[in-house]
Order: structure tokens, then C-alpha cells, then sequence
């Protein structure tokens, strides 16, 4: 009976791994700013870490928006229909253009509310130059997450690996040369890593649009980027699908971001610890991101063929890979939590280092128990989305995160001596609903699909 599931393996992987790379990829870009940052001391790292708080935000909205080009691209592709793929293309490059300029201004007009926020002064001095040059990487991104999304709907999952791959290169040039000052170079510190952040945001757009126009599948498709006319079947169906997804992931981010303010009323130690395991974390929830891409593709091609069983069974096979692999990053941060921590830490710039230190490893302690739930709950939503069902997962992550999630952490972190680490108890509360509740909708929703088609 597991044979029937563990022979999807290798298929799901093939799918899966350039885009966990390129997920991965994403992350490197704030490991890297964080790292080198971090040898400056610990008030620069809280500053990136609250700068980033407001940038994820926006940031979360336009992916969430643009993952509803995926599951259109795959169920076209499957079909065979040249002409939607065309369209929801076009529609969906011009929205995630107009969202990223948006999302840019938004930031930018909301900066001022860092000096309303609770945050120690000296920090929040720090996040403003940096927050202006990550911001305006938000133009970029999400326009790249367009081409992405297609790309990954018509299982070319490579192409935004190698770009993100050749972004991180760019970015460890530039955060090198200016956060130190080599060189000719100005010594920029936390500004250095936000423009070394901009620039890779650009490659990653250019380099991803040269590859696609060069590949045979896309080529035809990718010269006709400008559209003649308003198609509205599509811009419908993206709309219906990106909102609820935009407005999900909002959520989901909002829930983490929040944590980092709440570390911020603690204490600048405590919000750098949480920006290191948080960091950390993030980089093993893109394996899992990979999967819930792979889920999102693979469901969305059998719901496009009609094979309703097949849908069901390729989806559990990617639930079941997903929790053997974080398993075993639960077991990696269990055995590896004290000194993970000193990759971002650096021992001469004082004695708070070391108390950033002893916390960090301790919510990495945490966060080894949460990356099963957190890993289970983007599985069901890649397998939801490849559904094309995103309204109701979209309010099961609002009450699994604001109406638990948040609560718990709340008292913990504040009412009692847990501190930081109430924050993360309270993390790991909120998914363990959420995945518990999206897997449940999906079993739901598939069993109904089969019954009805039998």
C-alpha cells in the first residue's frame, strides 16, 4: 500500500528540487545580508530583521497574488490550450506589474510608522535607509514572480533556479564590497546589503525573461507579452484565485512578522535571536515550498485530465515525502541548535552576542518541532491551490494564526517568563491548526471530487 505513494517519489522530486533550489535561492539572499551583517553587531541585525518585518508583508501579497498563474498554467498546458496559456500570461504579467509598483509606494509611504512601533530607537535608525532600497526590490520581485509562476505551470521549474542562483552570486559581490567598504567603495553597513538586495532582484527578472524566451515551449508565448485587448475570462480567474491567495499568505506573513515586533517590545537581543531562527527556519520551509509547488503543478495537471484518484493519490504521496524530509530537519536542528547560531554571530562585538546566542538556540529547539506542521500545512495549500480552491483556506489561516496563533503567543511571550520563546510556542500553535484543518479540507474536497465522478 506505500509502494503506491513512494513511487511518486522520484517524480515529485524532479519537479520539486530546482524549484526548493530557487526557494532556497530566495532565502540565501537574507542569509547572506544577515551573516555579514551580523559580524557588524547585533543592533544592525534587529535593524534588518525590523526593516524586513514591514518588506515581507507587501512582499507576501505580491507572491501570494502571483501563485495563481501556476495552477492556470498547468491545467491549459495539460489541455493543450495555446491560447489560454497566452492570456492568463499577459493578464497576469500587467497585475503583477501594477501590484509590485503599489506595493512599492506602499512601503514607502508607511516607513514613518517604525518610530510608532514600540522599537528601540538606535534600531529603528538603522531599518529606515534600508528599508527604502528593499522596497523599491519589490518592483522587480514580483514582477519576476510572474514569470516564475508561469514557468513553473509548464514544469520548467529549472529556469528560476538558475536565476535566483546567479542573483545570490550578485548579491554576495555587492553586500560584500559595499557593507564593508572594500575597495573604492563606500562603507555602507546595512544600506550595502539592501542595494546588493535590489540588484539581484533585477537579475533574477532579466535573466529569467532571456531564459524563457529561448526555450522552444515558451518562446511563441513570450513574444506576445503585450496584450491587444483586456481578455476578462482570465483576469477573472486570476482575480478570484490571487486575492484569496494573496490575502492567505498575508496572513501566514503577518503571523511571523508579528512575532518579530513582539520580540522588538522584548528586547533588541531578543529580536535579533528570533531573526537568526527565523532565518534559519525559513531556509528548510523552502524545501517544503518546493514540494507544495510540485503539489500545486501535478494536482492542477490531473484535475485539467479529469483523474480525480490520481489527483488524490499524487497529492498524499507529496504529503508523506514532505514529512520524512522535516523529520529529518527537525532531528538537524535539535542536534546542531547551539551553535547554528555563531554562522551569524560574530564573539568580538560584545557580550550580547553571547546571550543572542543561548536565546537563539533555544527558539531553534522550537522551531525543530514546528517545521512537520509548517511543512504539512504549505503541502495542503499547494494541493488546495492546484484545486483551484483558495477562498476557504484562506479563512482557516486567519483563524488558525489570528485567532489562535497570535493569542498564545501574546500571553506567552508577555504574561509569563517564557519571553522569546512564548513567541515561538505560540508560532508552533498557530500551524499545527492550520495544517490540521487544511489537510482535513483537501481530503474533504478530493473524496467529494472522486464521488462525484465515479
Amino acid at each position: 500500500m506505500l509502494r503506491q505513494y513512494t513511487k511518486e517519489f522520484a517524480t515529485n522530486l524532479r519537479l520539486a528540487w530546482p524549484v526548493m533550489l530557487g526557494m532556497v535561492g530566495h532565502t540565501l539572499v537574507q542569509f547572506v545580508d544577515n551573516v555579514m551583517v551580523g559580524q557588524l553587531g547585533t543592533t544592525e541585525l534587529a535593524a534588518i530583521s525590523l526593516g524586513n518585518s514591514f518588506v515581507f508583508i507587501a512582499m507576501a501579497i505580491g507572491i501570494g497574488f502571483s501563485t495563481a498563474i501556476t495552477p492556470l498554467i498547468a491545467e491549459a498546458d495539460a489541455a493543450k490550450n495555446q491560447s489560454t496559456l497566452q492570456k492568463v500570461l499577459q493578464e497576469g504579467i500587467r497585475l503583477c506589474i501594477i501590484l509590485g509598483v503599489v506595493l512599492f509606494l506602499g512601503v514607502y509611504i508607511a516607513k514613518p510608522l517604525l518610530f510608532k512601533m514600540g522599537q528601540e530607537p538606535e534600531v529603528v535608525a538603522l531599518a529606515f535607509p534600508y528599508l527604502n532600497w528593499v522596497a523599491f526590490s519589490l518592483i522587480p520581485l514580483v514582477v519576476f514572480q510572474a514569470f516564475k509562476q508561469f514557468s513553473d505551470g509548464m514544469s520548467l521549474t529549472r529556469y528560476s533556479m538558475y536565476a535566483t542562483i546567479l542573483a545570490n552570486v550578485v548579491n554576495v559581490i555587492i553586500n560584500y564590497v559595499l557593507i564593508f567598504g572594500i575597495w573604492i567603495f563606500p562603507k555602507w553597513g546595512v544600506t550595502g546589503a539592501a542595494v546588493g538586495t535590489l540588484a539581484s532582484r533585477v537579475t533574477m527578472l532579466v535573466f529569467i525573461v532571456v531564459l524563457l524566451l529561448r526555450d522552444p515551449r515558451t518562446a511563441a508565448v513570450m513574444r506576445k507579452l503585450v496584450p491587444r485587448a483586456t481578455h476578462l475570462k482570465e483576469l477573472r480567474q486570476l482575480l478570484k484565485l490571487g486575492l484569496p491567495s494573496s490575502l492567505q499568505m498575508f496572513f501566514e506573513v503577518s503571523f511571523f512578522t508579528f512575532a518579530v515586533w513582539v520580540c522588538g517590545f522584548l528586547s533588541k537581543d531578543a529580536q535579533a535571536a528570533n531573526q537568526i531562527a527565523l532565518n534559519l527556519s525559513s531556509m528548510t520551509f523552502m524545501i517544503a515550498m518546493g514540494l507544495s509547488v510540485a503539489a500545486t503543478i501535478r494536482v492542477g495537471n490531473q484535475k485539467g485530465l479529469g483523474a480525480f484518484k490520481e489527483l488524490k493519490r499524487i497529492a498524499l504521496s507529496v504529503f508523506l515525502l514532505t514529512l520524512l524530509l522535516d523529520v529529518l530537519f527537525a532531528a538537524f536542528f535539535i542536534l546542531s541548535n547551539d551553535w547554528l547560531p555563531w554562522l551569524y554571530l560574530d564573539a568580538d562585538t560584545g557580550l550580547d552576542t553571547y546571550a543572542v546566542a543561548e536565546l537563539a538556540a533555544s527558539l531553534l529547539f522550537i522551531s525543530a518541532f514546528f517545521q512537520i506542521f509548517d511543512g504539512a500545512q504549505v503541502v495542503a495549500l499547494g494541493s488546495l491551490r492546484g484545486l483551484q480552491d483558495v477562498r476557504i483556506p484562506t479563512w482557516i489561516t486567519f483563524l488558525a494564526y489570528g485567532l489562535t496563533g497570535v493569542p498564545v503567543m501574546l500571553y506567552l511571550s508577555l504574561r509569563t517568563s517564557l519571553g522569546a520563546n512564548g513567541v515561538w510556542i505560540g508560532l508552533c500553535f498557530g500551524l499545527v491548526v492550520s495544517s490540521l484543518l487544511l489537510y482535513l479540507r483537501f481530503r474533504y474536497l478530493s473524496n467529494k471530487l472522486i464521488h462525484i465522478h465515479e
